[in-house]
């Protein structure tokens, strides 16, 4: 069903290798092309994610007055998004983009080196007879680009030969890095009031794990991410210039609206205390059992065994 399309991303890369005759320089221009799709979609989710943060203060008020009325809180948020024209699904434009893009381009890379059985060699995938592409690949069991075999995966190199593998684990080191390196630029303009420290920090760290686990899959794979993820800072970059330029810009709009969430959220947090503290002051009051301190106390002294009772008073005469 969507062997067109595989076959179309196929001509493309075959055709880039045509003139470049380099695995990785025809694998990299592909993670700049998908960039440069994808790239208007970011570029809109930014801006409307930026218009949701401005938004954040409002939508905490909300929430406080609509507390515990799910559905009333439902109608006043789309209330409010129609009044200022805010589409709370456009930041999620590039996630759904992506997702068919990576299984493309992993059907695809993963398709460059197929083998019908172990010990037979490559017989791509997706790639016309004629072209040069597949002429340079079918039957080899290599595929040779930068001093690398694009076609195993680092984990496979290491195991076989742990110091020539140390080559493909620097590959990985460095796109772990880059990854940091973006995150590190998305989370220094962005403050979430709903996210604490240390979920920032597990946000910032994550695209790194996600990195190390680049090590089961095929080298080829991995280059194609490291060209991706380079062209992603640079577009961070020019995402940082266009909407946090200015103080009036809208990314510093959206900072401070994030940051006074976050003080509404806080004070409310601190009132919710207050208020269950007190509430349990007022339900269970001490009762003392025990005499308070520096206070004399009536003590009642039991009559000793055979002493006389003192004498009674005489009745007043009655008149």
């Amino acid at each position: 069903m969507f062997d067109p399309i595989f076959d179309a991303v196929g001509w493309l890369i075959a055709w880039i290798y045509s003139w470049s005759n380099d695995y990785s320089i025809a694998i990299g221009m592909m993670a700049v092309v998908v960039m440069l799709v994808i790239t208007p979609l970011t570029l809109k989710s930014t801006r409307g994610m930026l218009e949701m943060q401005r938004l954040q203060p409002e939508l905490r008020r909300l929430q406080i007055e609509h507390k515990g009325d799910r559905q009333g809180l439902n109608e006043a948020m789309m209330k409010l998004y129609q009044e200022h024209k805010v589409n709370p699904l456009a930041s999620c434009l590039p996630l759904l983009a992506q997702m068919p893009v990576f299984i493309l381009m992993f059907r695809l890379l993963t398709g460059l080196t197929y083998r019908p059985s172990p010990d037979a060699g490559f017989a791509p995938k997706h790639l016309a007879e004629s072209s040069e592409l597949y002429q340079s690949l079918v039957g080899r069991d290599e595929m040779r680009s930068i001093g690398l075999d694009l076609a195993v995966t680092p984990i496979t190199v290491m195991r076989d030969n742990f110091a020539r593998g140390l080559v493909y684990a620097g590959l990985v080191a460095a796109l772990a890095l880059l990854y940091f390196v973006q995150q590190r630029m998305v989370a220094s303009r962005t403050v979430s009031p709903t996210m604490s420290a240390s979920q920032q920090k597990i946000m910032q760290y994550l695209p790194v794990v996600f990195a190390v686990f680049q090590v089961i899959l095929p080298t080829g794979l991995i280059v194609y991410y490291f060209v991706q993820a380079a062209v992603r800072i640079g577009q961070q970059a020019y995402i940082t210039k266009r909407f946090y330029g200015g103080d009036d810009s809208i990314g510093r709009q959206a900072q401070q609206a994030s940051a006074k969430a976050r003080e509404l959220k806080d004070d409310d947090t601190k009132k919710a205390k207050k208020q269950e503290k007190s509430g349990k002051t007022d339900e269970f009051t001490s009762k003392r059992v025990t005499p308070p301190k520096n206070k004399p106390t009536t003590q009642i002294t039991p009559p000793t065994p055979g002493a006389k009772s003192p004498p009674k008073r005489p009745k007043p005469p009655q008149r």
